[in-house]
């Protein structure tokens, strides 16, 4: 069965990977494409690269004719999700890329998003998609909500380990690296080849970063208590990828085991022998996150290294991922590529 496909926002940097994962996909058709300031445009125009696909043409989204469209995949900067997906037929799925869903608690997501939300009937809905975690639910889902990239890459790291009690959870500290398209294609003058192609930049630091509210929500709700990590995020100067250093309190054979255990099945979740930890280049243009666990000098303390691509397994991977269970094909069609390497 062919299921057709619209991407909103197919002009930025996830929309092109959503594109280039479902050219491969047996049964995803694209039949729209939407873009706003390049709107009426090819998308080989905006993207060279795509220039071999037979692709429809970029439009305004009030364009496109949703009858006919079976799942909406929403790559919109924050705050435009909400009235759009309010006002699609109840008939057409979506996996929303942004932020709009994320947060279960409306006053939370007005705390970290700065605006009141317009659609918290569709928030109370909406199903959170980190896919492993949260299969059976995203089945049966019209509506799911992406997760962060930063969210994902750690929560495979750290969930496990919170739901077996194995780490004291008032001592973990994250440190995470992660690439310049993670802040999308948009021109920005701190994004300029000159200011970041030989540096390395913390932001949001102090407990700022909006990917904290997703800790906050997931962790606590597994602990059945209040969970506050610390998390600093940094800029390096590479396309893609991101990569988490998570220092945790507990035995670190026994938090090896537990990430065994619990990733032993999952096809894009590989968990390293223990005491080897993953490179970002590892996992580059895939839909695999790698895991890796290394003992401190000092009993009883654990590094757990997480990475994956940002545009792949981090979004736009993790999206199609959950496209597949909620039409009803197979979990990983489309997306056993191996990584791109160098």
């Amino acid at each position: 069965m062919t299921h057709k496909i619209a991407i909103l926002g197919a002009s930025g940097y996830t929309g092109a990977e959503l594109v280039r994962i479902i050219a491969t996909h047996p049964s995803f058709e694209i039949v729209a494409l939407s873009a706003d300031r390049k709107a009426g445009m090819e998308m080989s125009e905006v993207y060279p690269h795509l220039r071999a696909l037979d692709l429809p043409k970029l439009v305004k989204m009030e364009e496109i004719d949703f009858s006919d469209v079976d799942l909406v995949f929403a790559a919109l900067p924050h705050g435009l999700s909400q009235a759009l997906v309010r006002d699609l037929p109840d008939t057409v799925k979506v996996v929303d890329l942004g932020a709009d869903f994320r947060l279960r608690d409306p006053l939370e997501y007005e705390k970290w998003y700065g605006a009141e939300h317009v659609a918290v009937e569709l928030q109370k809905e909406a199903v959170y998609g980190l896919t492993e975690f949260y299969r059976d639910e995203i089945r049966d889902a019209r509506l799911v909500a992406g997760t962060g990239c930063n969210a994902a890459t750690v929560q495979y790291a750290l969930r496990p380990l919170i739901e077996d009690a194995l780490i004291d959870l008032d001592r973990i500290i994250c440190d995470l690296k992660n690439g310049i398209s993670g802040a999308g294609r948009s021109l920005k003058e701190n994004m300029l080849f000159a200011e970041r192609s030989t540096d390395v930049l913390g932001y949001s630091q102090g407990g700022k970063h909006r990917h904290l509210a997703e800790f906050d929500q997931e962790f606590s709700a597994i602990a059945g208590r209040k969970v506050e990590i610390v998390f600093t995020p940094h800029l390096v100067p590479i396309n893609r990828g991101i990569i988490a250093d998570c220092y945790v309190e507990g035995d670190p054979k026994a938090i090896h085991n537990s990430l065994v255990a619990r990733y032993e099945t999952e096809p894009f979740v590989t968990v390293l022998p223990y005491g080897q930890a993953p490179g970002m280049g590892q996992v580059t243009g895939s839909n695999q996150c790698h895991i890796g666990v290394i003992g401190d000098r000092v009993p009883g303390r654990a590094l757990v290294v997480s990475t994956l691509d940002n545009l792949a397994k981090g979004s736009s991977g993790q999206a199609v991922q959950n496209a597949n269970l909620m039409l009803g094909e197979d979990e990983t069609a489309g997306l056993m590529l191996a990584p791109m390497f160098p």
